[in-house]
């Protein structure tokens, strides 16, 4: 059973200057002895931004590498430790899950082995799923932006565009005319075959399900 304790300083001045660090770690050596408990390695993080996940932080995955069942982990706050709820709450799973304690000062002590845990758990949980929603809108309203922008959002090319170096969808002119065409041939009542053939005789290689892909894409945006 081991003891280890983590701490961390956003910019490489607090790092050096040394104060931030050293009052942490009087913060954790003091708690350590109140609990009887002796601090045998320091985990520090000099200069890491908190919007790095601890698993992505050198200190941070050296240490989630070393801890193992019956060790402790102190931290003197939640923020120097984690970078969000949803960071939070999966690091507090996966050592809960491997018998590790964490000890956050801040939030009164032990919180994955005591009466605090359930507690944390409850509200880790809570802001986790409003930053998920919050992540989810981010991209929606991304993608929309960028969608309206004509912007390429990823995958295969729609049939009839390229992708210029800014990212924007740009027309071919040759392929919206066989657009049109495939467009005009539907409304004469062909089938999505005949129109594949159709444009197989002009040369574009394209089967019956692209045909479709493309008028159903095409009947959209005339909307």
């Amino acid at each position: 059973m081991a003891v280890y304790s983590y701490t961390r300083v956003s910019t490489q001045t607090q790092a050096n200057a040394g104060e931030s660090l050293g009052a942490q770690q009087r913060r954790v050596e003091g708690y350590a002895q109140m609990i009887d408990l002796a601090v045998d390695r320091h985990f520090v993080e000099r200069g890491v931004s908190g919007s790095v996940p601890v698993a992505d932080r050198p200190q941070g995955a050296a240490l989630l590498a070393l801890v193992k069942s019956g060790d402790t982990v102190i931290t003197p706050k939640l923020d120097r430790m984690f970078r969000s709820a949803l960071d939070a709450l999966d690091v507090l799973r996966q050592l809960k899950t491997r018998g590790v304690s964490l000890h956050m000062i801040d939030l009164g002590g032990d919180v994955t082995g005591n009466g605090i845990s359930k507690l944390v758990f409850t509200i880790l949980s809570a802001v986790a799923e409003a930053e998920r929603d919050r992540i989810r809108e981010r991209i929606a309203d991304v993608k929309k932006d960028q969608k309206q922008r004509g912007r390429y959002l990823g995958g295969k090319t729609p049939f009839g565009y390229v992708v210029s170096p800014d990212g924007r969808l740009v027309e071919v002119p040759e392929q919206q005319r066989a657009i049109r065409e495939m467009v005009h041939l539907k409304e004469q009542g062909k089938a999505l075959r005949a129109i594949a053939e159709s444009m197989k005789a002009q040369g574009y290689r394209i089967s019956h399900v692209a045909v479709k892909d493309i008028l159903n894409r095409a009947r959209l945006q005339s909307r």
